[in-house]
């Protein structure tokens, strides 16, 4: 599908080490496991700061968390999916936000899905579950995935 830039020095800090370097391959996806997205058929490879993914996923839902929650990692500023395939269809071009300081999850939803639409940020919230806990715990750098409105 592409390439996804993420930003390099902040996110998800996994082991020991210089914050500059990214993660091994083996961290990275037993981070991504943890999430329990449904990646258990997905590889991960790490060159230089870029992760790449290979496999399949159920639906565009588990392959934009999983880009998502790989490149929210410290150290991680690409996320290559050339190699990472839909069971059902294929992928439609994913569309993420990355949140800026003074940006909230209110903001983001008037944003990306109009003047007055403050309130879907529960679907902004949900859409990035479980690699969000809280609505309240955003922070600059982050990537979000914005979903369409149904």
């Amino acid at each position: 599908m592409g390439i996804f830039d993420f930003v390099k020095n902040v996110g998800k800090k996994l082991g020991i080490g210089d914050d500059e370097e990214a993660p091994d391959a083996g961290s990275l996806k037993q981070e991504l496991d943890s999430h329990k997205l449904g990646t258990d058929d997905v590889q991960v490879e790490v060159v230089g700061d870029k992760a790449v993914l290979r496999g399949v996923v159920s639906d565009q839902s588990v392959f934009e968390k999983a880009v998502v929650a790989v490149g929210n990692t410290l150290g991680i500023s690409k996320v290559e999916t050339d190699e990472l395939s839909l069971k059902s269809a294929p992928a439609q071009e994913p569309k993420f936000h990355t949140v800026k300081k003074g940006d909230n999850l209110w903001k983001i939803a008037e944003a990306n899905y109009g003047k007055g639409k403050g309130a879907k940020y529960t679907v902004i919230f949900e859409a990035n579950k479980p690699m969000l806990s809280d609505p309240d715990k955003i922070y600059p750098g982050q990537v979000l995935r914005i979903p369409p409105l149904d």
